[in-house]
């Protein structure tokens, strides 16, 4: 797998790994992932929770006690719970987001699965859904979990991204390359 040079992305896949490893000798990757996708929801939808995450204004201090006050609030599973202290104490929540990304791909590879990203024009039928996942499963020769997304820039047809491959069936991309072609020709 290619690694990334970012500082931000290593770090978070050492956090990621560390955790990944205690909660599969404890055996509770499932738990552990569930939990860490309320956390990552928890960021998406509170903007206090999200700047608190975020911002470097706030000390580790300031940080730990707020993290403190979640966990004893959401009262998750005690690895989850002090890994978030650990993370809060060392001033790395800023990666938590990337931990839980990274996290979750790591589990969906100990299971045999492949995460899919699918962008579609419109939301899928569950005809549509249970088809590409046949498909995707049939060309990655593994389980897939599909992540869906709509965007209507796409104009029509699918963009599918399979860990670093991407199969772009757009009707936008198909303009562009038609674009392109006859400014070539003209």
């Amino acid at each position: 797998m290619a690694q990334s040079s970012s500082p931000v992305s290593g770090v978070a896949d050492r956090y990621a790994q560390s955790l990944f490893e205690l909660a599969r000798d404890e055996g509770s990757i499932d738990t552990v992932e569930s939990e860490l996708s309320a956390f990552q929801t928890l960021i998406d939808e509170n903007a206090d929770f999200r700047r608190l995450v975020e911002s470097p204004a706030f000390t580790s201090d300031d940080q730990l006690k707020a993290i403190e006050a979640v966990v004893a609030a959401v009262q998750p599973g005690a690895l989850t719970g002090n890994f978030l202290k650990v993370i809060a104490s060392n001033r790395r929540l800023f990666v938590l987001s990337a931990i839980v990304k990274r996290f979750r791909a790591l589990a969906a590879a100990h299971r045999g699965e492949v995460e899919a990203e699918v962008v579609s024009a419109h939301p899928l039928s569950d005809s549509q859904r249970s088809e590409l996942s046949q498909a995707i499963a049939a060309y990655a020769g593994k389980t897939v979990t599909m992540r869906e997304s709509v965007d209507p820039a796409i104009l029509g047809g699918l963009v599918v991204r399979i860990g670093s491959r991407q199969i772009d069936t757009s009707i936008r991309t198909k303009l562009n390359s038609l674009k392109l072609a006859l400014k070539e020709v003209g």
